[in-house]
């Protein structure tokens, strides 16, 4: 890949670079070669120096006198870092990652919904309220729906009052934001409008409970719908194989 001019070219390459590190395509103790870099991306020294500079803060990569800059342990990466989750998330994400990402959430967003009931002020139901007529207008626009989907979560985690469960917006909008893309993407998913509406009305009646109940049977449809469509993409798949394979 040739980075285009005129489209920042220090964030493209730390872009390319990262996802061809998360992809596996430079695997952990692999060495990286900025010449071959500067070569492949087609962009000068300085641009690929900050590049990795950036990533080394991120983890990825470490650079030390006489074995050059090499990929480090994936135990050793910020696993948090948002462009860490993005870059995962956009690049065919593993059941494994999936998985981490449904448990965190289930994890974080009952106990912030619990608090969000106690808590919510006027101004966070109006944050809610607008999400959730968001989400019901954008009928079948799925970068609308996730959009107003991720406005609804970071609402509701901000409702919790807490400065350290609202950083956690960053882990939640990645495990969500990839599951409504592979999910509303795929066409195959439940009305999400109703588990929303439930648990605002939760939160509006200050129901400490009834919130929590209603953020666990939200996160229980959205796992569901996202089974359902990576077994039809699987299906889909294995039917195209087929196809292919018979025309031979």
């Amino acid at each position: 890949m040739v980075i285009q001019p005129g489209r920042g070219l220090y964030g493209q390459a730390v872009e390319e670079i990262g996802r061809r590190i998360i992809r596996g395509d430079h695997p952990p103790g692999s060495v990286l070669y900025p010449e071959k870099l500067e070569a492949e991306l087609g962009v000068s020294k300085t641009v690929v120096r900050e590049a990795l500079r950036v990533l080394a803060s991120k983890g990825l990569i470490e650079s030390r006198q006489k074995r050059g800059t090499t990929i480090r342990p994936r135990a050793d990466w910020n696993l948090l870092d948002s462009d860490l989750l993005r870059w995962q998330g956009s690049s065919d994400p593993t059941d494994s990652f999936l998985e981490d990402l449904a448990e965190v959430r289930a994890i974080v967003e009952p106990a912030g919904a619990r608090l969000a009931a106690a808590r919510r002020t006027e101004s966070d139901l109006t944050a809610l309220r607008q999400a959730l007529d968001a989400m019901a207008a954008a009928g079948n626009d799925t970068e609308a729906m996730v959009e107003a989907d991720l406005a609804f979560h970071r609402a509701l985690l901000d409702a919790a009052h807490n400065e350290l469960l609202s950083r956690m917006e960053v882990v939640i909008e990645a495990g969500l934001g990839i599951r409504d893309r592979i999910v509303h993407g795929a066409r195959h998913f439940s009305d999400s409008v109703p588990v929303h509406q439930e648990l605002l009305q939760a939160v509006e009646a200050g129901d400490p409970d009834a919130a929590a109940a209603a953020a666990q049977a939200l996160l229980a449809q959205a796992s569901e719908d996202l089974v359902a469509a990576r077994s039809r993409d699987g299906a889909d798949e294995d039917t195209a194989d087929a196809t292919e394979e018979e025309a031979r």
